[in-house]
């Protein structure tokens, strides 16, 4: 690992040290680390995948001839160092792989209203009712499955039947990542939460728990259990590549506005304590503009764009294809979801 690759890649345990002693953390993507970088450098809290956002820093400098300098996490990890920093932090910008990560930076009260030129970029289903944050990226919840397992006709209609006890032993999932938890914050959102309990009840009595997305895909792949919840990108990736972890398998879309066909909203946001306002307004544009959306939708993460210009990396099927329900991303609930997953002994 080199020096540089260190920087930006700081585990946890460091972020959490230095957090408490107060100094810098971070990572550089131009050279230098965040202590090192200028006063006017922009500092963005990056949970994204980090090759996307370094793509998109490297074009936004080249651009503007902006200094940027990039923290990389995971969601939860940097949401909750953004509250724990509060107006101290020295971020400018937050980037999330999904909502409820900004949402609960939004609902601490940290969060600058993103300018509407930035907002009109993005169709609303795409960005919160509350025009603190704005989606810059998307990804489709899906039952990867393995057709020597199971037949096309015995595919869950919806993601809610995975509670019936007929599933017992037949699927599986990573509810410790914040992927499946997203997922489960649009079930809680629109099933309720005592529907999303019961849920989270069967899924106790009848998954297979995994690491991750990736791990549940080989299990499929492999035939350990004959399906289970991902989003969508890893399966195209790997299809992409070696299909070393897919060639067994294949994707079947819920569809119908199911809970099961939720199309999670990866955020960006400006932080009220921001020092470079302005040139954070100007990255998060870069991002959800035609330039920036070109980038992701080009790039090897086969995230979708989520503008109607810029479209998705074939063979995608078209976002708005998936017949997706309608969830507010700024309602999507963290910590109730956390607290629902821990009563049914998935956390």
């Amino acid at each position: 690992m080199t020096p540089r690759r260190f920087l930006l890649t700081l585990a946890p345990v460091a972020l959490a040290a230095m957090v408490l002693s107060g100094c810098a953390a971070g990572g550089a993507v131009d050279g230098g680390s965040e202590a090192e970088a200028s006063d006017d450098a922009l500092v963005v809290y990056n949970a994204q995948h980090e090759q996307l956002t370094e793509e998109w820093v490297a074009a936004f400098t080249e651009e503007t001839g902006i200094e940027v300098v990039v923290r990389h996490g995971n969601d939860s990890e940097l949401g909750n160092q953004l509250v724990e920093e509060g107006e101290a932090s020295r971020a400018d910008v937050f980037l999330t792989e999904n909502s409820p990560a900004i949402s609960l930076v939004e609902n601490a009260g940290l969060l600058a209203p993103v300018d509407q030129a930035t907002l009109d970029l993005v169709p609303e289903e795409y960005r919160p009712s509350s025009g603190l944050w704005t989606g810059i990226a998307a990804r489709s919840t899906v039952f990867v499955y393995n057709p020597e397992l199971l037949d096309e006709s015995e595919l869950p209609a919806s993601i809610l039947d995975l509670a019936d006890a007929s599933w017992k032993g037949r699927w599986g999932g990573a509810p410790g990542g914040a992927d499946f938890q997203a997922i489960v914050s649009a079930i809680v959102e629109l099933t309720g939460a005592d529907a999303a309990a019961d849920w989270l009840a069967g899924m106790k009595s009848n998954a297979t728990i995994y690491q991750n997305n990736i791990a549940t895909m080989k299990a499929v792949n492999a035939g350990e259990v004959p399906g289970g919840v991902i989003y969508h990108y890893y399966w195209y990736r790997d299809q992409d590549g070696t299909e070393e972890n897919s060639a067994n398998t294949e994707l079947h879309y819920f569809g119908n506005q199911d809970p099961g066909a939720f199309v999670s909203v990866s955020g960006g946001g400006v932080l009220k304590s921001s020092a470079h306002k302005e040139e954070a307004q100007q990255f998060l544009a870069f991002l959800a503009g035609v330039q920036g959306q070109t980038i992701l939708g080009e790039g090897y993460s086969f995230e979708y764009p989520v503008i109607g210009d810029v479209p998705a990396k074939p063979p995608l099927p078209a976002l708005d294809t998936l017949d997706a329900p309608a969830v507010d991303p700024s309602t999507l609930n963290g910590p109730e979801v956390i607290d629902l997953m821990t009563e049914a002994g998935l956390l």
